[in-house]
């Protein structure tokens, strides 16, 4: 413990980044883990209210390596769930950030600025990811199944877990820095080091 704190002292900055680099990589598996759990049986609660049927936008046909795949910004084709496969990823990462944001907010980041802006900075961020990741699976899926290359599914679902996941991570970690920082919307911050000098 002493080698932290006089690391703490002599560093700040970099022991603020280390414990909130951490806490935020905890909490994110923490809450990953609950989505995985809710992905085992959301899909096919959604399969018995709105079917299977393929669903997405802007479902535009293109052919990558020879393998005919349909691009998606939102939505999953009938192979990978269809409608209900997209509804329930949808819920799960809704959850998952109802849950992530106060734990990032308060504990993390330990931020008290204001909470309607950050709460809608964050999801907003939260559904980019989303976004992003589902054109990723909609190339990567296809490409490299059965159609395509043929990983083996470990390899398949390895490389996916790290990109998608380790992209998340980054990017969200990037705007929870930003809107939980205490000059988020105050015009009238001042840094301490800068209070410190004029008094």
């Amino acid at each position: 413990m002493s080698f932290m704190n006089d690391f703490a002292e002599k560093h700040p900055k970099a022991a603020q980044w280390i414990r909130e680099g951490g806490l935020f990589v905890l909490f994110s598996y923490v809450v990953t883990f609950i989505k995985w759990a809710l992905l085992t049986f959301l899909p096919a609660l959604f399969a018995g209210m709105v079917g299977t049927a393929e669903w997405g936008w802007p479902a535009i046909n293109v052919n990558i390596a020879g393998v005919p795949l349909v691009l998606n910004v939102i939505g999953n084709s009938a192979a990978d769930g269809g409608l209900a496969f997209t509804l329930a990823n949808f819920a799960t990462i809704m959850i998952g950030e109802i849950i992530n944001f106060p734990l990032q907010r308060n504990i993390t980041f330990k931020s008290k600025g204001p909470v309607v802006p950050q709460i809608l900075c964050h999801f907003a961020g939260a559904l980019a990811v989303f976004f992003i990741m589902n054109l990723f699976t909609c190339i990567w899926n296809p490409v490299t199944g059965p159609m395509g290359f043929n990983l083996p599914d470990g390899v398949r679902n390895i490389v996916t877990t790290i990109v998608t996941g380790g992209v998340a991570m980054v990017i969200i970690f990037a705007i929870d820095k930003t809107i939980f920082s205490p000059k988020f919307m105050n015009p009238n911050y001042v840094p301490e080091e800068t209070e410190a000098e004029t008094k």
